[in-house]
């Protein structure tokens, strides 16, 4: 059975002087002559843009705690994507972890939130927060 799908799109130009429309279809290459195309890129709205990246310093801070808390060698490339279950991390180790980033940064993780944590980006941001809200 041969399934066959056909679009297209058809762009009327502003001018009045024009009448002519144009259709592109997907099933073989088009040229198109005598037609002012003009593609405008659009920004993101300020209000759409998403920031949850933490410092770099927090980031590395929370490595070296994860490659110590594990026994890690510090050759061992840990990064922001690092998932602690990657490095051998069991249930135990993860909560030794977030006991060692309660102390280094001195701040009191519930136990809800500290139970999301599964890499190393998530903890630096979940870190900021925390200590944002404690200076506040």
């Amino acid at each position: 059975m041969v399934t066959s799908f056909t679009s297209s799109i058809s762009m009327q130009p502003r001018l009045s002087q024009a009448t002519t429309t144009t259709r592109f279809g997907l099933q073989k290459p088009v040229s198109v002559f005598n037609t002012n195309l003009t593609l405008r890129p659009r920004s993101m709205p300020a209000r759409l843009a998403i920031s949850c990246a933490a410092k770099q310093e927090t980031v590395e801070k929370v490595s070296e705690i994860v490659k110590k808390q594990l026994s890690l060698s510090q050759d061992q490339k840990v990064t922001a994507g690092t998932k602690f279950t990657d490095l051998g991390a069991d249930s135990l180790d993860t909560v030794e972890i977030v006991m060692g980033l309660e102390e280094e940064f001195g701040i009191t993780m519930a136990e809800e939130r500290a139970k999301e944590i599964a890499t190393v980006q998530q903890a630096a941001e979940l870190i900021e927060e925390l200590v944002l809200e404690k200076t506040t």
